[in-house]
C-alpha cells in the first residue's frame, strides 16, 4: 500500500511542479523536459549554435543531485558498468533524434497532453508503437548484458560533473551561452528550478518512475505500478493547468510543438523502441546515472551527443514543422536500433533477462 501512495504522491508533486515552473517562467507545457533540458544545456555549453536553447538547466542539475543524494541516503548507490557501453551511446543518441522530431520526451509529452496540445496523442501512439516493438525483441532474448562491479570514484563523477554544471550556470563565465529569446530564455529562476529538479530526483529515484517501464510492464507482467505514476502526472498537470489557465485544447498554437501527426509519431517510436531497449526513458537514465550507473551515464552521454547533433545538422524539428534532415536522420535511426536489437539478442535457452529486467 505504501509503495502505492508513493507513487501517486510522486506523480501528483511531479505534475505540480511542471505546472509552477511554467508560472514562475519556463515556457508553457515545458515545466519539465528531459531532452529539451539536455538539449538546452548542450547549448549553453556551446556545443550547438541554436541562439534559441541555450541554457544550461538547473532542473536537470536537481534531478541528478536529488536522486544522488537520496540513493546515497538509503544505502542504493552502487556503482557499476561494462554493459553493452558503445550501444547504449548509440541508442541515447537515437532516442534523442526521435524526441527532438516530436519536441519533447515522454515526461513532457505526458504534459503537452494534460495542456490540451492534441499533437501529442499521435506521439503517444507512436511511443507505445515503439515500445511494443521492442518488447517484441525482449521476448525473443534481447539484452545488453550483465554489469559489473566498479571503483567508487567512478560514480561520483556524474554528480561532480552536475555540481560543476550548477557553478557554470551560477558564475556565468563569457564562454557560456544564454539564450536572449525562445525557450532558452524562458526560465524559471535557478533557485526555485534546482529545488524542483531535487524533489523530481529524489521522488523518482524512489519510486522508480519511469514512462518506458510503466508500458512495458503492463504488456510484460501485468503490473501497473510505474504507469500509475505517469496518469498521476497526467491529472495534476491537468487540474493545475486548468486552475491558471494554461490548458488551450487543439492542435493548432501549441507551444513548442508542431503539427505534423506522421512525424511526430515516428520520432516519438523511435524514442519508444530506444527507450525500452535501454531499459528506461531519458529521465529514468538520469536516475540510474545518479545512482552510480556508468552505462547510463554514457546512456546521457550519448543524449546530450545526439542533442548537439540534432542543432549542428538540423535534424532537430521546430515548430514550423519536421527538416528533411531531420526525417532522413529518424529513417536511419530506425535501423540502427534495429540492428542493435537484433545483433543482442541471446539465441541461448538460458535466458534469464528481458532487456535489463532480470526474469
Amino acid at each position: 500500500m505504501d509503495k502505492k501512495r508513493h507513487i501517486v504522491l510522486a506523480g501528483a508533486a511531479i505534475g505540480l511542479l511542471a505546472v509552477i515552473l511554467v508560472q514562475f517562467g519556463n515556457a508553457v507545457n515545458y515545466g519539465l523536459c528531459i531532452a529539451c533540458f539536455i538539449r538546452d544545456t548542450v547549448g549553453g555549453l556551446g556545443l550547438h549554435r541554436a541562439a534559441v536553447v541555450q541554457y544550461i538547466r538547473p532542473e536537470i542539475i536537481g534531478i541528478a543531485l536529488g536522486a544522488f543524494l537520496i540513493a546515497v541516503g538509503k544505502k542504493e548507490f552502487s556503482v557499476r558498468g561494462g554493459s553493452s557501453p558503445f550501444s547504449r551511446f548509440i541508442l541515447g543518441f537515437i532516442v534523442i533524434i526521435g524526441a527532438l522530431m516530436f519536441l519533447g520526451c515522454p515526461l513532457r509529452m505526458v504534459l503537452r497532453l494534460a495542456g490540451g496540445d492534441l499533437n501529442a496523442v499521435f506521439g503517444l501512439l507512436g511511443f507505445v508503437s515503439g515500445i511494443l516493438i521492442g518488447i517484441t525483441f525482449l521476448n525473443r532474448g534481447f539484452t545488453l548484458k550483465r554489469t559489473y562491479p566498479l571503483t567508487g570514484f567512478e560514480g561520483y563523477l556524474f554528480p561532480a560533473v552536475n555540481i560543476g554544471l550548477l557553478l557554470l550556470l551560477i558564475t556565468s563565465p563569457t564562454f557560456i551561452f544564454f539564450s536572449e529569446k525562445g525557450p532558452g530564455a524562458a526560465h524559471a529562476p535557478v533557485a526555485i528550478s534546482l529545488a524542483a529538479g531535487l524533489i523530481v530526483g529524489i521522488a523518482a529515484q524512489r519510486t522508480r518512475l519511469c514512462m518506458v517501464g510503466g508500458i512495458r510492464d503492463i504488456v510484460l507482467f501485468k503490473d501497473v505500478y510505474l504507469i500509475t505514476g505517469f496518469i498521476v502526472i497526467f491529472a495534476s498537470a491537468l487540474i493545475g493547468n486548468l486552475i491558471v489557465g494554461k490548458f488551450n485544447l487543439g492542435f493548432a498554437g501549441q507551444s513548442i510543438a508542431h503539427t505534423d501527426g506522421l512525424w511526430n509519431f515516428l520520432g516519438m517510436m523511435l524514442a519508444g523502441w530506444g527507450s525500452v531497449l535501454l531499459g528506461g526513458c531519458p529521465l529514468r537514465q538520469i536516475i540510474l546515472a545518479a545512482e552510480g550507473n556508468i552505462d547510463s551515464v554514457i546512456t546521457v552521454i550519448g543524449m546530450a551527443a545526439g542533442a548537439a547533433f540534432a542543432h549542428n545538422f538540423g535534424l532537430a524539428a521546430s515548430p514550423s514543422g519536421p527538416t528533411l534532415n531531420g526525417q532522413i536522420a529518424v529513417v536511419i535511426g530506425f535501423a540502427a536500433v534495429f540492428a542493435i536489437g537484433y545483433f543482442n539478442i541471446d539465441r541461448s535457452s538460458d535466458i534469464k533477462m528481458k532487456g535489463d529486467v532480470e526474469l
